[in-house]
């Protein structure tokens, strides 16, 4: 009896361990099955937010063929639109005649102007005869879009040719893979020829390179107006970008406008602890260039701010 007891006991003691252990095998099989029903919908929760998530550059109208905002400390691209498309210039292309002059004057170097400087389209006051500052000369240029300047500072190469041949190697070296230069101020050629191409993002790496190398060159750019004295006379500029004073921490910026261009504008400006953000827009109105910028600021800005 006592071995049937004995028995027994073992028997119901191994049948409770069975158990115990059969329920504790569900029970594990139930929180594995809980655990992963909870991270999916934890997965699904995210990526419902993520895509409920507006993105601030979707929001925008722009009114320009195309533009590009180029975050410069990491090297990417928070928004593009058609950012590839090689579109007239205009007056963008006295950034890279400001480039190849650069590097051809000496310092201290006058330029005296010419009835020959004076004949491209638009009357900027330069008078025949004055003698200028080279620097000064280049600042009064791309402050105000003056042709005249673009031509007189492209004098440094007494070959037209030559000087336009060196401005498309530089920009085949810098990789302006989109761009084709014509002429040193940028005025059409015809009613249906630019004087130089270029996309949104060429433009956006042109005023990198620029400000990298040759930061003094877009200096004058930021300013509302400035005073300059040649020889002969004092000139009062205006910047030709109207909305200069309503960019936040501006560091540089450049206007283009023909007919066949339409309305272009670069701007770089500080998006607050020394990171440099850079816009172009090209193709856009008279008016809706400087208006696009400024969307695309304040969309730079909160995109930072987000993320």
């Amino acid at each position: 009896m006592n071995n049937f007891k004995q028995f027994f006991n073992i028997e119901m003691r191994t049948k409770y361990f069975i158990h115990v252990l059969l329920c504790l095998f569900v029970a594990s099989i139930l929180i594995f099955i809980l655990l992963i029903i909870g991270q999916k919908s934890l997965n699904q929760k995210e990526g419902s937010v993520a895509i409920e998530t507006p993105n601030v550059f979707e929001e925008l109208n722009l009114e320009a063929k195309s533009a590009v905002v180029w975050d410069v400390i990491n090297n990417r691209e928070l928004f593009s639109k058609n950012g590839d498309l090689p579109l007239p210039l205009a007056s963008l292309t006295k950034v890279m005649t400001a480039i190849i002059a650069e590097g051809k004057l000496e310092d201290g170097q006058k330029i005296q102007i010419t009835e020959e400087d004076l004949l491209p389209e638009g009357d900027s006051k330069l008078v025949v005869g004055d003698t200028w500052g080279a620097g000064d000369l280049r600042d009064f240029t791309l402050l105000t879009s003056s042709n005249d300047g673009a031509f007189a500072l492209a004098s440094v190469i007494k070959s037209e040719p030559q000087f336009i041949k060196e401005m498309n190697d530089t920009a085949e070296i810098i990789g302006l893979s989109n761009s084709k230069f014509f002429n040193e101020h940028g005025l059409d050629r015809e009613l249906d020829k630019g004087g130089a191409y270029g996309s949104a993002r060429d433009m956006a790496t042109l005023f990198e390179y620029t400000l990298r190398n040759y930061p003094e060159i877009l200096e004058a750019t930021r300013y509302k107006n400035l005073e300059f004295e040649s020889s002969d006379k004092k000139y009062s500029a205006e910047n030709t970008n109207t909305f200069i004073d309503r960019i936040p921490n501006i560091i540089a910026s450049k206007t283009g406008f023909t007919d066949l261009a339409g309305g272009n504008l670069v701007v770089a400006f500080d998006a607050g602890l020394n990171r440099p953000i850079i816009i172009s827009v090209l193709g856009s109105t008279e008016e809706g260039r400087f208006t696009d910028v400024l969307e695309l600021v304040e969309a730079s800005l909160k995109y930072i701010h987000d993320n």
